[in-house]
């Protein structure tokens, strides 16, 4: 019996790279976002503090690798990073209205390149590069580190001191606290707490010392659960409000954000 032949039920097409091509949209949200100009700038700078760290890690390690007798060379991970953080910046100048700026005009026009010079010299160059002199926003991360540490350590004190049965450890976390207060230096807002903590701290931590043999969980007397309740109080109220002795480190920051803030 002699087979029938029929046309096929579809035709396959040629494969054409541009006619088939998919823009990746990965990094980008899920939900589209509209940026005020005011939030741009917000955004910028938290970007910009993240290529700027970057860079100085590279250069950290381009310093270890000429300790090492090597050629200094740039990583993958550098490479990738900083790629994701420049095309994170030319996604945020679309929220701009046209015509978009070029990025590095942009950044000089509000002030980020001033403020974060070893960005401009990558954006120039296309390569990490190191300042001879150290810029004023190097120490931004580590105050606010050390600003961040003082809260929590004055919030868990706080609240362990309220709630725990067992006040075996408050010498310790005190003791912790006062050598972060202590990294404040020529803060005059945290000399009369320094001076507190040290008048107090030796008989408060010998108070906690039981009887041997004794079964019961060492407690606090309540004259020192307020006085330490105190010391954590001024703490962080001074980190909230901060006032201007907490932000000299900071000003260029601070600046940036309270001229774009809304």
């Amino acid at each position: 019996m002699a087979g029938c032949a029929s046309e096929p039920l579809c035709q396959p097409c040629v494969y054409h790279e541009e006619a088939f091509k998919v823009e990746l949209q990965v990094k980008r949200p899920l939900v589209p976002l509209q940026l005020t100009p005011e939030q741009v700038a917000l955004e910028m700078l938290c970007l910009c503090g993240q290529l700027d760290l970057l860079i100085r890690a590279q250069m950290q390690e381009f310093q270890e690798q000429l300790g090492q007798g090597c050629n200094p060379e740039e990583s993958d991970t550098f490479q990738a990073r900083g790629s994701n953080i420049l095309d994170q910046m030319l996604q945020c100048l679309e929220h701009l209205p046209k015509p978009m700026p070029q990025l590095e005009d942009y950044l000089d026009m509000v002030g980020l390149l001033a403020m974060f010079p070893r960005v401009e010299v990558f954006l120039i160059q296309g390569s990490p590069v190191d300042m001879l002199e150290k810029p004023p926003m190097d120490d931004y991360w580590s105050h606010i580190g050390k600003l961040n540490q003082l809260l929590v350590l004055s919030q868990q004190l706080e609240e362990d001191i309220r709630h725990l049965g067992s006040h075996k450890y408050i010498a310790h976390q005190l003791s912790v606290l006062y050598q972060v207060v202590s990294s404040f230096r020529g803060v005059q807002l945290f000399t009369e707490t320094k001076k507190d903590i040290e008048a107090n701290f030796k008989h408060m931590k010998q108070s906690l010392v039981g009887e041997d043999g004794s079964r019961h969980e060492p407690q606090l007397a309540a004259h020192y659960i307020d006085w330490i309740l105190e010391v954590t109080h001024g703490l962080t109220s001074a980190v909230l409000s901060l006032p201007d002795e907490l932000t000299d480190d900071i000003h260029q920051a601070v600046a940036f954000m309270s001229q774009f803030a809304s």
